[in-house]
C-alpha cells in the first residue's frame, strides 16, 4: 500500500523535527513542498516537486507506485492546512500525518494566554465573512491566519468599519519560531500604517471599554463602540443609526418627562439626556446586568437626568409621571400591556416604537387602529460598508421597522 507522509515544519527547518521524523523525511525518493519548505533540505537526493499547482501534485501522487512520498507542509497539517485538501483527494489509509507545532499555539505561548478556549478563524486565501461574524459576537480571544491580503492592518481597518462595543488589543505575531521572530501589541488604529512580515498571525484579546473623553464625542449619533454593553450579547443595543433616526421621530422639545422602555444599556436615554439636559428620562429595564449598565454608561457620559429603573413593564410604570415622550425599544413579551399603560400619555405627546418582528409590528398596528391613533411606518434596512481586502462591500444590519404614533384627537366637550 502506497504510504504518504505529511510532515509539519516550522521556520527552524529540519533542525525542528524529532529525529524519527527527520528518519521518514530522510527516506523520501519524492519531495513536495514549498520553496521555502525544499529549502530546508538543500543536499537531499529525492525528485522534487514544488508545490503550486495542487491538481498537478495529486496526479503525480496518484501516478506515483514505487515512490517514498513526502509533503512538507507548516505546522499542522490538519489545522487549516493542506490535510483537509489530501484526505478529499487521497485514501485517508495511504495518508500519515506528522504534526508540528502551528503557527496558533506558538502565538499564544508567545503571548503567554491560555488557548484552549479561543475562536480560530482562517483568512488566508478566504473572504472574511466568519470573521466578521466572531467579532460581531464579541469572542474573548480570537486567533487569526492571515495572508497577503487580509493583513493586520486590513484586519484592523474592517474592525474599525464595523464599529462594534467590543474592544479588542491586537497581538501581531510575526516569523514565529525563527530567527526573525517578533511579537508586539497594538490598539486596532494603531495597526493602519504598519506592514509586518508575511508571516504573521494576529491574535485578539477582548480588553475592558477604555475611558473616555467626553469632550471629543459629537453632540449626536454616538459611536456604537463608546457604550458598555451586555458581556455575553456585545451587540445587543439599539445601533446608531437606528437611534439617530429614533432621535428625530421623538421630536424632543425642552422641559419633557420621556420613558425609554426595554432600555438594555441605555443608549437611546443617554442620546436623549445629553441632547435635552432639562427633561427627565427613564430608562426601565427588567434586568439586573442591563440596569447596572445604564448605570455605569451614565456615570461614563456624565448625565444626571435619566435615572433607571429596575423592572419590567408595564408594572414598573405605575409610578412614573406621565410621559410626554416614550420609546419602546424592548417589550419582553408584553407589548400589548405596555401600550396599554401608555394611555397617560400627554395629549401632544408620541410614542415611537422600533419592533424587529413581524408578530409585534402586527400587534401594534391593531391596538393603535383599535385606538383610532395617528401612526406612521418607516421601515429601515441599512448597511454598513466594510473593507474587504482592497474592495469595499456592505454588511447589512437587521432591519427594523420603526412607528410613530400620536393619540387621536379628543372630541370637542
Amino acid at each position: 500500500m502506497k504510504q504518504i507522509h505529511v510532515v509539519g515544519i516550522g521556520l527552524d527547518g529540519a533542525v525542528g523535527l524529532t529525529e524519527a521524523v527527520r528518519k521518514i523525511v530522510s527516506k523520501a525518493t519524492l519531495l513536495i513542498g514549498s520553496d521555502r519548505h525544499l529549502s530546508y533540505f538543500p543536499s537531499h537526493p529525492a525528485k522534487r516537486l514544488t508545490l503550486g499547482d495542487f491538481t498537478q501534485a495529486i496526479n503525480l501522487i496518484r501516478a506515483s507506485v514505487d515512490e517514498w512520498i513526502v509533503i512538507l507542509v507548516s505546522g499542522d497539517p490538519l489545522f487549516f492546512g493542506l490535510g483537509r485538501l489530501l484526505l478529499l483527494e487521497l485514501p485517508s489509509e495511504n495518508l500519515t500525518f506528522h504534526p508540528h507545532l502551528c503557527a496558533v499555539q506558538l502565538a499564544f505561548s508567545a503571548i503567554k494566554v491560555p488557548w484552549q478556549d479561543a475562536c480560530f478563524v482562517s483568512v488566508h486565501g478566504r473572504n472574511c465573512d466568519q470573521l466578521i461574524q466572531v467579532l460581531q459576537q464579541g469572542k474573548e480571544k480570537i486567533a487569526i491566519l492571515t495572508d497577503g491580503v487580509n493583513t493586520p492592518k486590513a484586519i484592523a481597518q474592517l474592525y474599525l468599519a464595523l464599529d462594534l462595543p467590543t474592544n479588542y488589543k491586537f497581538w501581531v505575531c510575526e516569523n514565529l519560531g525563527g530567527d526573525k521572530e517578533q511579537v508586539s501589541c497594538f490598539w486596532a488604529s494603531e495597526l493602519i500604517e504598519r506592514t509586518f512580515a508575511p508571516l504573521n498571525v494576529v491574535i485578539l484579546l477582548r480588553q475592558e471599554t477604555r475611558d473616555l473623553d467626553i469632550t471629543q464625542l459629537p453632540h449626536f449619533g454616538i459611536s456604537d463602540r463608546h457604550y458598555l454593553g451586555f458581556s455575553d450579547r456585545p451587540g445587543l443595543m439599539t445601533k446608531r443609526e437606528i437611534r439617530v433616526l429614533v432621535l428625530g421621530e421623538l421630536a424632543l422639545q425642552s422641559q419633557q418627562v420621556v420613558w425609554d422602555i426595554g432600555a438594555g444599556t441605555g443608549s437611546v436615554s443617554i442620546e436623549i439626556a445629553r441632547l435635552c439636559p432639562n427633561c427627565q428620562v427613564y430608562a426601565i429595564e427588567k434586568t439586573a446586568v442591563g440596569y447596572g449598565l445604564i448605570t455605569e454608561n451614565c456615570r461614563r457620559f456624565q448625565v444626571d437626568n435619566v435615572e433607571a429603573i429596575l423592572g419590567a413593564a408595564p408594572d414598573s410604570l405605575t409610578n412614573l409621571p406621565n410621559p410626554d415622550r416614550v420609546f419602546i425599544g424592548g417589550s419582553g413579551g408584553n407589548l400589548a400591556q405596555i401600550l396599554n399603560a401608555c394611555d397617560h400619555l400627554s395629549p401632544q405627546g408620541v410614542i415611537v416604537l422600533a419592533l424587529a418582528t413581524v408578530e409585534h409590528l402586527t400587534m401594534a398596528l391593531a391596538w393603535l387602529s383599535d385606538r383610532a391613533w395617528n401612526y406612521q411606518l418607516l421601515q429601515v434596512q441599512l448597511s454598513r460598508s466594510v473593507p474587504v481586502a482592497h474592495l469595499t462591500r456592505f454588511s447589512p444590519l437587521n432591519p427594523v421597522t420603526i412607528i410613530t404614533a400620536t393619540p387621536a384627537p379628543k372630541p370637542p366637550q
